[in-house]
This record gives structure tokens, C-alpha cells and sequence, in this order.
């Protein structure tokens, strides 16, 4: 890493920059694969997990005791769940220390839990609901 902070990607959590993020029956802007994707792992939920029940900031060797993978593939694990923006990294000399984004991955979720309820309320009211919240919808929009 070339910064001792590193920032992660735009999340889905600034969605409502999106174009129909105020339509209520859009959740594409919400719906972030690269976070679903590192979530989507046993061990990386496990990591997170770790990061989560632990204060301050921990380095790969603290992180591999949690889930029986080697230090290469922790980092691993890591690299994506910080590309996703799940965690921070933070350069301390030799060591990079990791954290768990708590409130981002929290407002992503919440943003995301509201944008399905939405959906939902509208969804309700339609007379073909099949064709609510997907894909056609954005493409009507």
C-alpha cells in the first residue's frame, strides 16, 4: 500500500446520488456485488466477525487465529473484504492493521433493508409485481 490510510471504493451506501435511487422500486443502486461477493465467504464472515468483537484495529497474524487459514490467505481475505470497503487498512511500520468499517457497513445495510421495504410497499399496490424492483423497472425509469 502506498497511503499509511487507505480509503475504499464508492459504496452502495451513497446510492441516492444514483439516478433512480428516489424511485422507490429501484434497488440496483443499493444492490453492491463486490460487497456481496466478500460477504459471501465462511472464512471472510469469520474475519469480519473477529474485526467486530475486537477493539482497535488488529494485523493479519491476530486476524488467523479466528479461522484456521494461513496468514497468505487471510491477506487475501483481506484485500477483499477492504476492495469491497467492508475494512479499513491502516500502514503501522512493517505491520498493516485492519478494522472493521462498522458504521459504513451498518448505514449499507440499513440503506438497503429501507430501499426493500420501499420496494415492497410499492410492489404491493401493483397489479403485476413480478415486474416490480427488477431490471425492467430501471429500464422504464
Amino acid at each position: 500500500m502506498k497511503n499509511t490510510s487507505t480509503t475504499p471504493p464508492e459504496s452502495a451506501a451513497t446510492a441516492e446520488n444514483s439516478p433512480n435511487a428516489n424511485d422507490p422500486r429501484s434497488l440496483l443502486p443499493y444492490l453492491d456485488a463486490q460487497v456481496f461477493r466478500a460477504l459471501g465467504d465462511e472464512t471472510r464472515l469469520a474475519v469480519l466477525a473477529r474485526l467486530a468483537v475486537t477493539p482497535g484495529s488488529q494485523t493479519v497474524t491476530d486476524i488467523a487465529s479466528c479461522c484456521g487459514v494461513h496468514l497468505s490467505g487471510v491477506s487475501r481475505h483481506l484485500r477483499q473484504l477492504h476492495d469491497a470497503g467492508l475494512v479499513s487498512a491502516e500502514k503501522s511500520g512493517r505491520e498493516v492493521r485492519y478494522r472493521l468499517r462498522c458504521n459504513e457497513l451498518a448505514t449499507m445495510l440499513r440503506d438497503l433493508a429501507d430501499a426493500v421495504e420501499r420496494c415492497a410497499a410499492v410492489c404491493a399496490t401493483m397489479d403485476d409485481p413480478a415486474t416490480c424492483c427488477g431490471p425492467e423497472q430501471e429500464k422504464k425509469a
